[in-house]
């Protein structure tokens, strides 16, 4: 009797520790034995897991926490392989921006692989604003030079230094506006942004200065304006108002290959329309003329960079005009904002669409490209007169309402004036 009961707990002994062994793997924790009663004729191993915890719950939650161990294994891996990958990343930005880990600058003597990084907005419009103001000293000393030598000698070397301003200038408006794309909000940002678009004005006006013995020489209206880059800060302005027009006629020369669309010639708004007469032409839509926001297109085909002569006719009776390039009629149409008259009080703008009385503009209907000899008349004016302003004929009238003169227009935003004689220096 008691060898047999020596060999039952010796066969407990063992299959409790089996259990115990593999429960101690699967969680971890330290072993326990546990003593449980269990019938004469019941088999001992079966009666000791019977017993101890119900079988099945017991497997399901031990599979249950081993599946939840493994997600929390490989979630720990992917985070820790992604603080890797933004380690690396970081590492690289900083080895190229010319900044050790911690946000430390390298020393001079550091090299960089990267070549020159772009900074900051900041950075850069402060880098424009110190090119313009040493644009501006050279032009000062381009004038003092002027003064005290021959004017041959003067003027060859302000033609040399125009080119060069030309091509500087296009980078400086070129960089300004991929800033403005970008959107800076700070406010020490926008009045940098305003300093350096002031000081490109005035550079001109210098220029325009220097210019001035050349146009003691010259008619005051043989000029064209070249608006270079698409910007809503570069445009002329009209210095007189219309009158009210029940009849009108607008022609000027053009030069263009801006695609899509050369943008806008001219915009004239007045209080509460914005789109009192406008000629647009936007993205790959024709060109259009809008008359009190009414639209009609037009038959012109004038991005292709040569100079070409445009004209637009249109009476308030029906509504009905007329569209001639180089001479020719191309178009006609009618119900252009009919029995309504062009209203005072307004603002004539070129190279910009208003949005709203003298502002609003759009970069992206800026006009790009040259215009010159931009009249207009408060009558219809015949065939016969339109071919002679085309061919340059000796009996070409001018504008009655408004007509091509240097001295009514004042210039921003980097606009130009160069001089033109039409007919002389088509393409």
């Amino acid at each position: 009797m008691q060898a047999t009961r020596m060999g039952i707990c010796w066969r407990l002994f063992l299959c409790s520790c089996l259990f115990l062994e593999s429960s101690s793997q699967d969680f971890g924790a330290q072993t326990q034995f546990i003593c449980t009663s269990v019938p004469k004729d019941m088999d001992i191993c079966a009666a000791t897991l019977q017993n101890s915890v119900p079988g099945d719950d017991l497997k399901t939650t031990v599979m249950q926490l081993r599946e939840t161990v493994l997600q929390q294994k490989e979630t720990i891996m992917n985070q820790k392989e992604t603080i890797r990958e933004l380690t690396s990343k970081l590492s690289r930005c900083e080895s190229q921006s010319g900044a050790e880990p911690g946000g430390r600058r390298k020393e001079p003597g550091s090299k960089n692989t990267m070549g020159d990084v772009s900074r900051g907005p900041a950075d850069t419009l402060a880098q424009l604003s110190q090119t313009l103001q040493s644009l501006k000293q050279r032009l000062e000393n381009l004038e003092q030079f002027s003064r005290s030598n021959n004017s041959v000698q003067a003027n060859s070397l302000k033609d040399l230094l125009q080119s060069k301003i030309d091509d500087l200038e296009k980078q400086v408006l070129s960089r300004v506006n991929n800033i403005e794309e970008g959107k800076p909000t700070l406010r020490n940002e926008t009045e940098q942004r305003g300093r350096v678009e002031s000081t490109l004005t005035s550079l001109h006006q210098r220029i325009t200065d220097l210019e001035k013995g050349q146009r003691d020489n010259r008619p005051l209206d043989k000029f064209q304006l070249t608006f270079p880059l698409r910007t809503n800060y570069m445009y002329a302005k009209v210095k007189k108002s219309l009158p009210e027009m029940y009849a009108l006629t607008v022609c000027m020369w053009l030069k263009s290959n801006a695609s899509p669309g050369v943008g806008t010639p001219f915009s004239y708004a007045v209080p509460g329309q914005a789109n009192e007469l406008v000629l647009i032409e936007w993205g790959n839509n024709a060109m259009e003329i809008l008359i009190n926001d009414k639209v009609a297109k037009l038959p012109f085909l004038i991005n292709d960079g040569k100079w070409h002569h445009i004209c637009i006719t249109w009476t308030t009776r029906d509504g009905v005009w007329e569209a001639f390039q180089d001479g020719v009629k191309r178009g006609s149409g009618e119900n252009l904002a009919p029995y309504h008259p062009i209203k005072p009080h307004g603002l004539l703008i070129l190279g910009q669409e208003q949005d709203t009385l003298g502002g609003g503009y759009d970069a992206t209907q800026a006009f790009v490209g040259d215009l010159a000899n931009f009249h207009i008349w408060d009558r219809k004016l015949s065939v016969g007169e339109i071919y002679n302003l085309a061919t340059c004929s000796s009996k070409a009238q001018v504008g009655n309402v408004f007509a091509w003169m240097e001295t009514s227009l004042d210039i921003y935003g980097g606009a130009s004036k160069w001089t033109f004689e039409a007919c002389r220096q088509l393409n």
